[in-house]
């Protein structure tokens, strides 16, 4: 198991030049657990999640990481307890697939340490957990949109950090892999104790693999708690601006969201067959 490590926001306030994202927003990430932030596009979330990061600073408040506020914080020190997968990776032109998983090592290496097996043995269970060993020698711009976000995931794992960060991890995927993925991360968090916070756009599989959300709208968090408690729908509602019916997941007996459109309700089908 990892050391439990706390991750929190506390008054933050965070801004674009004079365009204000997120404001005077408190957010704890619970310890050894795993997070699920949701909200419509243009809410706030990546930008938070780049913010406890210390990828962003605030222009008020703070960022603390065990206590320590991150942003005064060395690098690589945060960076043996923190990763982060952003939205839109960019990897080196010409990067084979081995190395830039390799480059997520780079935080557990001092001036003068070697690489060992450890190191090894580390980007080989990266690889494998992620399904792209056998993509190992291709250069990453050759491979699929899909392929390159699962060796993306795979370099954030290698690093093996007690928190881990990620935005939109399943972009790019098709639903098998997605679930793969946040198959992977339950893994992780259950085998390891890693806490994990992931921007997730599908509510059903954030109320599925989370055991804490956070719903955001308008640079505020409008509910965060258990999904039972977070995903009513009045919250949907007022988060997404979207009617829908909340009911059971027949899997789980968590709430599974059904939106409501204008077209192919009971009713709307009922008349069509009039």
């Amino acid at each position: 198991m990892t050391a439990e490590r706390t991750l929190s926001a506390e008054g933050v306030t965070l801004a674009y030049g004079d365009r204000t994202i997120v404001d005077t927003l408190d957010l704890s990430l619970p310890p050894g657990r795993v997070t699920a932030i949701v909200g419509a596009n243009a809410c706030g979330k990546s930008t938070l999640l780049k913010a406890m990061a210390r990828l962003l600073s605030p222009s008020a408040g703070r960022v603390l990481l065990d206590g320590k506020a991150i942003h005064r914080m060395p690098t690589k020190q945060v960076a043996r307890v923190l990763g982060l997968l952003p939205q839109s990776p960019v990897a080196p032109d010409g990067i084979a697939v081995s190395d830039l998983v390799s480059r997520g090592r780079h935080p557990h290496q001092g001036a003068l340490s070697r690489w060992t097996r450890t190191d090894d043995d580390a980007v080989a269970r990266a690889l494998d957990a992620t399904d792209t060993s056998h993509l190992a020698d291709r250069h990453v711009d050759q491979l699929s949109g899909g392929q390159r976000q699962r060796v993306w995931i795979a370099m954030a794992l290698a690093q093996e950090t007690d928190v881990l960060l990620l935005d939109e991890p399943t972009t790019f995927l098709d639903i098998s892999h997605q679930i793969d993925v946040l198959d992977l991360l339950t893994d992780l968090n259950r085998e390891r104790g890693t806490t994990v916070a992931m921007v997730l756009h599908d509510l059903n599989l954030a109320a599925r693999y989370a055991d804490h959300l956070v719903a955001m709208a308008a640079g505020r968090i409008v509910a965060a708690g258990t999904p039972v408690e977070v995903l009513t729908e009045d919250t949907v509602q007022e988060v997404f601006g979207l009617r829908s019916r909340v009911v059971p997941d027949p899997l789980t007996g968590r709430p599974m969201i059904v939106p409501i459109g204008r077209h192919h309700t009971v009713v709307d089908e009922a008349i069509s067959a009039s």
